[in-house]
């Protein structure tokens, strides 16, 4: 099943449910107006949602073609936004872009922060920034919509309450972290709006490539219509999914509707950092990667961050190539009040 929120002039949109091949959608208003009520209700509900769904694909209901420039964030608006540091390859490559020691507990003790939620940007809403020396960078990640999650939950526990599994946009300013981090309280200038693929589907919709915890199949990410990243989000994961989710529910509970991020997706090549698309590597998901590897490579980095007009584009499609959530299509522009 495939559910999306249509932008009908309110914070929180219109909850629809999209077809197989995500060409129509039909109201599921009536049954839950929102995303969020959907999720404070799950149990009950989502037996008519999944009815729905299969009259839809079935052509039995009243079809609207579904345009992805009209769908908001699957969730607008959330209670909590919690993104994790699953790809340790990342973590190592970006700590060392700062000349930051990686402890070895980080290969055994997920890595998590606490975003701003309470403002997502839309799939193909532009990242307005004051200016390009910020380091604006995309993340590509994969993230899941979970269910009510009480504090202490066992791995199996936390796997049981994944809902929904959507792809993600975290922006990062790069130039803002360091001074934020060395403060010693976390993200916060250097984390805007991160915004979501225009669907969110659940676990059954990804067959065989969802294993309980993560997700194998490249995940696209395109700048200005070149390849730029091709990770296998299965691939490299140290921490899956349900492991995430215990940590962040380990001295809290998690309310229906929290999101969990794996954090930027990331492949090594035979043991070391990757290579681009372009030398026959899987890519980065990130900008921070590739300056890091042409760092190491050749002293400095060659690579920009993110420029006003540059494009970026996330997306991921199943073995026979057809888009699974829709996609990520955001250009970069300069913020004006």
């Amino acid at each position: 099943m495939k559910l999306a929120s249509i932008n009908n002039g309110t914070r929180d949109g219109k909850l629809i449910i999209v077809s197989k091949d995500l060409a129509y959608y039909t109201d599921a208003s009536f049954l839950a107006p929102t995303l969020q009520a959907a999720l404070d209700n799950w149990t009950r509900i989502v037996p008519h949602l999944q009815a729905l769904a299969t009259s839809l694909d079935h052509g039995a209901v009243p079809a609207v073609r579904f345009h992805e420039h009209e769908a908001l964030s699957p969730l607008p608006r959330a209670y909590q936004w919690a993104d994790g540091s699953a790809y340790v390859n990342h973590v190592e490559l970006v700590r060392k872009a700062r000349n930051a020691e990686m402890p070895e507990s980080f290969w055994t003790d997920p890595l998590i922060y606490q975003g701003g939620s309470d403002n997502f940007l839309g799939p193909r809403d532009p990242i307005r920034m004051d200016d390009e020396a910020y380091g604006i960078d995309m993340e590509g990640e994969v993230a899941v919509i979970v269910d009510d999650v009480p504090m202490g939950a066992t791995v199996d526990e936390a796997r049981s309450a994944i809902r929904l599994i959507m792809l993600v946009n975290d922006v990062s300013l790069r130039s803002l972290i360091p001074v934020e981090l060395g403060k010693g309280f976390g993200f916060f200038h250097s984390k805007p709006s991160s915004a979501f693929t225009p669907v969110a589907v659940t676990p059954e919709e990804l067959g065989e490539a969802w294993d309980g915890g993560r997700i194998s199949l490249p995940l696209i990410v395109d700048l200005n219509g070149k390849p730029f990243g091709r990770a296998n989000a299965g691939t490299d994961m140290t921490f899956d999914f349900p492991g995430l989710i215990a940590h962040a529910a380990r001295t809290r509970s998690l309310s229906a509707g929290a999101i969990i991020g794996s954090g930027t997706v990331s492949n090594k090549l035979d043991g070391g950092p990757g290579k681009p698309v372009a030398e026959g590597g899987a890519g980065y998901s990130c900008i921070a990667e590739i300056r890091m590897i042409e760092t190491i490579n050749s002293g400095s980095p060659k690579t920009p961050f993110l420029h006003f007009g540059d494009v970026v584009r996330i997306e991921m499609r199943d073995a026979h190539g057809r888009s699974i959530f829709g996609a990520i299509e955001q250009q970069v522009e300069k913020y004006e009040r």
